[in-house]
């Protein structure tokens, strides 16, 4: 994953040299990096080690200093995609995993069971 999105970095670079915006060049970021890095990054993220996760906020830091903007951190984007999986979960009855996630009184934060696999 890392390698193929050190390549769609290139293009960037290209982009930059022209002159495009930093709009347009996280907008480009976003739809071919970014998207790559963190397809079905509720599934796998959490086994990363942190050598690994270091690798994959490597990217993204790179990709700020070409864009020169701030972009959303591997583990951020982990979190909101997280909270997001939780609530369609809690949203969907007919989910196999609607028991086994309940929302706490705050109601901001979810209680998830241990589970063995």
């Amino acid at each position: 994953i890392i390698k193929n999105a050190h390549q769609r970095l290139y293009f960037l670079t290209r982009l930059r040299r022209v002159g495009m915006s930093r709009r347009t060049l996280s907008i480009f970021y976003r739809c071919t990096a970014e998207s790559m890095l963190t397809g079905c990054i509720v599934a796998w993220f959490g086994n990363l080690s942190a050598q690994e996760r270091k690798r994959l906020q490597k990217v993204v830091n790179t990709a700020q200093s070409i864009i020169g903007s701030d972009l959303p951190s591997t583990e951020g984007i982990y979190h909101s995609h997280s909270l997001k999986k939780a609530g369609s979960i809690i949203k969907d009855p007919h989910h196999p995993g609607h028991t086994l996630i309940s929302p706490l009184p705050s109601g901001r934060r979810y209680r998830s069971l241990k589970t063995a696999t």
